[in-house]
């Protein structure tokens, strides 16, 4: 699926969940949305509302926080916590599915993909007669880059 087709059927998801859960549509909700899917990687709260204030959208934070609470539960967006105060959240719909490196040095968040994870999940699950519906893995590392920002000098 290309990203824009990704969107409107995002788009469509979160006007059924909204329709369904008794919520109003609002063009703020649906703005934010449409922003989420048009980045990529993490981000995090005050990211995603400094990128729309900079593009004039009248959004709060807690319209930003509020959004992406119901984008987590109609699972369009998922949120991560590695490990730090600040939550961290990216896309969830259309996306192929991935897990996590994270330095514990400088923070930073690799993306990998390996398919013996799928296979251990679908193992797993057939094994003990579960239904495995997701996964989280999450690796916590020490870079081995010269220039990790907060690399101890030996």
């Amino acid at each position: 699926m290309v990203r824009a087709n990704i969107a409107e059927k995002a788009q469509k998801i979160f006007h059924a969940y909204l329709e369904n859960k008794s919520l109003r549509k609002t063009p703020e909700r649906f703005a934010i949305l449409e922003e989420i899917y048009t980045r990529d990687g993490h981000f995090n709260v005050e990211s995603l509302y400094v990128s729309m204030k900079e593009k004039n959208y009248r959004v709060s934070r807690a319209t930003v926080y509020n959004t992406l609470d119901l984008l987590v539960d109609c699972d369009l967006v998922t949120k991560h916590q590695f490990g730090r105060n600040l939550a961290q959240f990216e896309r969830a719909y259309g996306f192929r599915q991935h897990d996590h490196l994270i330095c514990t040095d400088c923070n930073e968040v690799h993306e990998f993909c390996d398919p013996r994870v799928q296979n251990i999940q679908t193992t797993v699950g057939q094994l003990l007669r579960f239904n495995v519906l997701h996964h989280s893995l999450i690796f916590y590392a020490s870079c081995d880059r010269e220039n990790c920002e907060n690399k101890i000098a030996s």
